[in-house]
């Protein structure tokens, strides 16, 4: 009965010499056991945040070669180890069991979906983009002047790519003749 009630936390607290409660007697054997999952990675690769144009650093974690962890990167000049809500969350999206691992593709009226591999699905948006190009190509105005442009089609990129994404996209779109290039993290 004794050793039961020295196990408390709070009698090892009062007679243990840690009458504040933060040592060793509130610590439990559970606790004193754990270590950080971070521990047993064989590797840490550092990254950007995928969420947003802020661009907070992380480290990914990786085990066996899939990722155990990300967290905020405390070397980063622009988070200094602070990763929002979205950013703690984004191992989901390696690792999450909703993440689509091959290309799915519907028809036109259909109502179901087909796998296509990977380099039909980019002949097919290749000439799809081409088709739009041609369709709305413009080579002069009513008055005569040269456009050599495209209305078939136009560029919204997204906040999650990097500066040098967002440079190839543009440059692409342009080589194109696309004129309505647009990033949502301008608008």
């Amino acid at each position: 009965m004794r050793r039961l009630i020295q196990s408390w936390p709070v009698v090892r607290q009062l007679m243990g010499g840690d009458p504040w409660g933060r040592g060793a007697a509130v610590a439990s054997r559970q606790s004193v056991e754990l270590a950080p999952r971070t521990r047993s990675a064989d590797r840490v690769a550092r990254s950007v945040c995928p969420y947003c144009a802020v661009g907070c650093g992380q480290l990914v974690y990786v085990k066996d070669g899939n990722v155990i962890q990300i967290e905020g990167d405390p070397d980063s000049p622009i988070s200094r180890g602070r990763l929002c809500p979205k950013g703690s969350a984004s191992k989901q999206l390696v690792t999450g069991p909703q993440r689509e691992q091959r290309v799915l593709y519907r028809a036109p009226y259909a109502t179901e979906w087909r796998e296509l591999d990977l380099e039909q699905a980019m002949d097919l948006v290749a000439e799809r983009v081409l088709d739009a190009r041609d369709r709305g190509w413009q080579d002069v105005d009513e008055q005569g002047n040269t456009l050599r442009r495209t209305m078939g089609f136009a560029s919204l990129g997204g906040a999650t790519l990097d500066n040098e994404e967002n440079y190839l996209i543009k440059k692409l779109f342009t080589a194109l003749g696309a004129i309505q290039i647009e990033n949502q993290a301008r608008i």
